[in-house]
């Protein structure tokens, strides 16, 4: 089978609309799955559907006729909500978008993740870095609600993903800090990113997050990379930027912030501290956009 039509969930979120754009323009039709009213005039359809309700799930996916799903629509932090509903928006969403995509026979299906799978800016200590790069078999240790929601997504996932009677492909995608342009330039390209200022920074592009972001057209990419795939089960990405937020070198915000640390891949000027290469390898996925280019 091939996909033409791809539901996203979570379409009237800043992420979500620029997905759904990339869809649209890449020859997908393309529905949004969201709660409450619509705010985007991009999707072909539009479905009103509450995803912590199985029910409500299976019915919006089955009345989209979609071939594939990426779930963007989940609490996207864990300070706006009580820290059980945050839980609950991350982890029971993907199981009932898991579900029904799996009953309804759908091609693949995508899940957002985050870089607070292995546990980074939202809990009070440092990130558990065991050694450098990070790939995707790296130690996953989130004590934040936020992280172990989305350390419990992947898991469900993985469950899915062994089942022998399905056919369904699992991708989740984890996410840094998605900025667009304009934040790009505000927070990087304007900004001073010396050493002097990265041992102060905010946690959303320094330390905490080792010093990852990746530009909002790349995520859309990888997002729809990810669908198109055809592989079995159940595969995590790092989708991260191939640089990093420093305008010093990468070996010289090792020694900085990380020393001590196993690097087992020395990496080039400014390339990024986490290992893509299983994304270029699976999704034919690389980052093309770099704040220094702009």
């Amino acid at each position: 089978m091939s996909i033409s039509t791809v539901a996203v969930t979570g379409g009237n979120g800043k992420i979500g609309q620029e997905i759904l754009a990339h869809l649209k323009e890449s020859g997908y039709e393309t529905a949004n799955i969201a709660r409450g009213k619509r705010r985007e005039d991009i999707s072909d359809t539009y479905i009103t559907t509450d995803l912590l309700d199985a029910g409500e799930t299976y019915g919006a996916l089955s009345k989209a006729n979609a071939d594939a799903i990426i779930h963007m629509g989940t609490i996207p932090d864990p300070y706006s909500n009580p820290r059980y509903r945050t839980y609950q928006s991350n982890t029971m969403s993907a199981a009932h978008v898991l579900e029904a995509s799996e009953s309804l026979g759908l091609e693949s299906c995508c899940l957002a993740s985050s870089i607070n799978v292995m546990g980074a800016e939202h809990q009070t200590r440092p990130p558990q870095v065991a050694y450098l790069p990070v790939d995707e078999d790296h130690p996953r240790t989130p004590d934040d609600i936020y992280g172990i929601a989305k350390h419990a997504m992947e898991v469900t996932a993985d469950g899915f993903g062994r089942r022998p009677e399905s056919e369904l492909t699992i991708s989740t995608l984890r996410y840094p800090w998605v900025p667009n342009e304009e934040e790009i330039v505000a927070s990087f390209v304007e900004s001073d990113r010396s050493m002097e200022t990265l041992r102060n920074d905010d946690p959303w592009t320094g330390r905490d997050v080792l010093f990852s972001y990746i530009h909002i057209d790349d995520a859309c990419t990888i997002a729809r990379k990810a669908i198109e795939a055809t592989y079995d089960g159940h595969e995590s990405f790092w989708a991260v930027a191939g640089d990093t937020t420093a305008a010093v070198p990468t070996h010289d915000v090792t020694a900085e912030f990380f020393p001590g640390v196993e690097v087992r891949d020395d990496a080039d000027e400014y390339e990024t501290l986490f290992d893509i290469s299983k994304a270029e390898t699976m999704l034919d996925w690389t980052p093309e956009h770099s704040w220094r280019d702009i």
